[in-house]
């Protein structure tokens, strides 16, 4: 039986501090932001960031939990919803708001959901549990099609806030989208 050790208080403290630079970092510069850029600011080599997060993707993955969590949560709320499209539509609208928080966290989560071997996948599977919950509810009560797939709905969702990146100007895109996107699921 193999136990997991804590971390040193020094290794905590690296592990804290390159969290927060790299949040203000992918906030600043997009997911592209330069790992080598984060461990100088977070005031350690390359190596210590590597040794906490071995790939850009497991650094995302830390990031991001918060966000995650506050998603799941959102859907365990509204999975007793009276409305359970309405319920699906505004867990929805969360998933393209979140997507759309970090430039070029919307392509990284794309590319993620075809690789389960990614350590964004840690984000994408539970809130792909998450969200098919919802859309079986949704579909139960007849209010969406029995051939959307939630795997298709975060695509689409992804696919949504990457076009708003694109076109920062336009404040409403992302929701005239998905406004146009959800008028397809309907039976």
């Amino acid at each position: 039986m193999t136990t997991t050790r804590p971390m040193r208080a020094d290794a905590r403290r690296n592990h804290e501090r390159l969290l927060r630079v790299a949040r203000a970092a992918f906030a600043e510069h997009g997911t592209d932001a330069a790992l080598e850029d984060i461990a100088r600011r977070a005031g350690v080599g390359i190596g210590t960031l590597y040794r906490h997060f071995p790939n850009r993707h497991a650094l995302m993955n830390a990031v991001f939990q918060d966000a995650v969590t506050a998603l799941l949560a959102r859907s365990r709320e509204l999975a007793a919803a009276d409305e359970p499209c309405t319920a699906l539509v505004e867990w929805l609208r969360a998933i393209v708001t979140h997507a759309g928080e970090y430039r070029g966290l919307a392509r990284a989560l794309m590319s993620a959901s075809y690789d389960p071997s990614s350590a964004l996948s840690q984000c994408n599977d539970p809130l792909r549990e998450a969200g098919a919950r919802l859309l079986t509810r949704a579909q139960e009560a007849g209010a969406v099609r029995p051939d959307v797939s939630i795997g298709d709905l975060l695509q689409l969702t992804n696919a949504i806030a990457l076009a708003a990146e694109q076109n920062p100007d336009d404040e409403a895109l992302a929701d005239r989208l998905l406004t146009l996107t959800l008028r397809g699921l309907k039976p």
